[in-house]
């Protein structure tokens, strides 16, 4: 086996034909549409939160924090079939029965979806945004109102496209909180780079991205791109060489797809077998 084949999604990376299909006899569980109010923005803000089949008050329940795309929202996750994906996996046994909060991670008075200015600074630095609507609002609304387990081991953050470089960003900038890094084919913007018609500094220098040295063996970090994405094209393989330069553990693969959903919830699919074990 050549070493380039270790990456191979379609190879090591499988998701079953009908992950996406609701199960006969599968029970599904509660999708809730909520509001808290959010001092990072000054307004109520909406979140969406899915709960195990079998959710009881009287059971503490891991939590997973699921981000959407750049011109998206909250509905983003459950278009894509998130609920379906985790709820046929707890009850095949492949994973763990946990809470799915779906939020608006943009972060800014008008954090509508389709934006007209989706492409801009402006947008991007809503999403930089969230990790102080996260950690001081939406965090705290969702320990309050749900049987939540704490403690990182008990709590996950992914993203899709701009949600996976938001997750990036908040989970390596909050190690003692996140015990558990998604990102799917994650944007740019980790590291310094021109696109678009705009220019970022990056929210790391390359040789800082990685984990501290309490969290190196106890966290989970794995990142998934499209073998022919023509969105975010090579930069979630510069995220992988940077980590991998600074001999810091991770899961990185590329599968058959676009900047698409077959990215996203294939990632998602085989982040969840890893979570809270």
């Amino acid at each position: 086996m050549q070493a380039g084949d270790l990456y191979d999604g379609d190879i090591h990376y499988k998701t079953p034909s009908d992950f996406r299909v609701p199960g006969e006899g599968v029970k599904y569980g509660t999708v809730k549409t909520d509001t808290y109010f959010s001092t990072t923005t000054g307004r109520d803000r909406r979140v969406t939160v899915v709960l195990p089949a079998s959710y009881s008050t009287d059971k503490k329940y891991p939590v997973c924090y699921l981000f959407h795309g750049l011109g998206q929202d909250d509905t983003d996750w459950l278009n894509a079939g998130a609920p379906v994906i985790v709820g046929n996996m707890a009850a095949a046994g492949t994973a763990e029965e946990m809470i799915l909060v779906l939020p608006n991670c943009r972060a800014r008075e008008d954090d509508s979806a389709d934006p007209p200015d989706a492409f801009s600074l402006s947008n991007y630095r809503a999403f930089d945004n969230f990790i102080n609507d996260l950690r001081d609002n939406l965090m705290p609304y969702i320990r309050e109102h749900y049987a939540v387990a704490e403690g990182r081991e008990n709590t996950a953050v992914a993203g899709f496209s701009m949600g996976g470089r938001t997750a990036l960003y908040i989970g390596l900038s909050m190690q003692d909180t996140f015990g558990y890094i998604g990102a799917f084919a994650p944007a740019p913007g980790i590291f310094p780079y021109e696109l678009n018609d705009v220019a970022e500094e990056g929210l790391f220098r390359p040789e800082d991205f990685c984990l501290e040295d309490a969290h190196r063996e106890d966290t989970l970090i794995m990142i998934v791109a499209g073998k022919s994405d023509e969105i975010v094209f090579e930069f979630p393989v510069s995220y992988h060489n940077a980590l991998e330069k600074n001999s810091c553990k991770h899961i990185w693969y590329k599968v058959s797809g676009g900047h698409d959903q077959n990215v996203m919830c294939n990632g998602l699919y085989n982040f969840a077998k890893k979570l809270f074990m």
